[in-house]
């Protein structure tokens, strides 16, 4: 039974996907032309994104996902455990994220980003080198759905 369910849940998935690239096909969207980002990321970040043009820059956009931490440092001390900002989009988050995890899989340039952030970290490697990896997407987004110009 489990696995008639997890095959009945898997094809549900592939329609679902499919139905989300169809409705992609109807907006201009350049951030599929980047190697790794698929219909389903492309499709998250610009509905949680919106008007591009409400935006003056792309830290308006890092910080509407909140992928910055809080500093918190006194005198010479400077914690490396400090928290997000609780007042983001965490659906843009995870969309950006889960595309810079992509990314660091296919593209080369940002897996030396993501190695090199990975390596600098005290605590907590992973999450910091993937958020900080994700602000290194959200830049080139910005720019891509700025412009309206494919990838090269």
């Amino acid at each position: 039974m489990t696995l008639k369910n997890i095959a009945a849940l898997q094809k549900s998935l592939k329609e679902i996907d499919k139905a989300i690239e169809e409705e992609l096909k109807a907006f201009p969207n350049t951030l599929q032309s980047v190697p790794g980002i698929g219909p389903v990321y492309t499709a998250g970040i610009i509905a949680e994104i919106g008007n591009i043009d409400k935006f003056p820059n792309e830290a308006k956009i890092a910080k509407l996902a909140g992928l910055a931490w809080r500093k918190f440092q006194t005198s010479n001390y400077e914690s490396d455990d400090t928290h997000f900002f609780k007042s983001s989009n965490k659906y843009l988050r995870y969309y950006l994220c889960q595309a810079a995890n992509s990314l660091k899989n296919h593209n080369a340039e940002y897996r030396k980003y993501y190695d090199k952030k990975y390596d600098e970290a005290l605590t907590h490697k992973h999450k910091r080198a993937i958020i900080l990896t994700a602000r290194k997407f959200c830049r080139l987004a910005y720019v891509l759905l700025k412009s309206k110009k494919m990838y090269q």
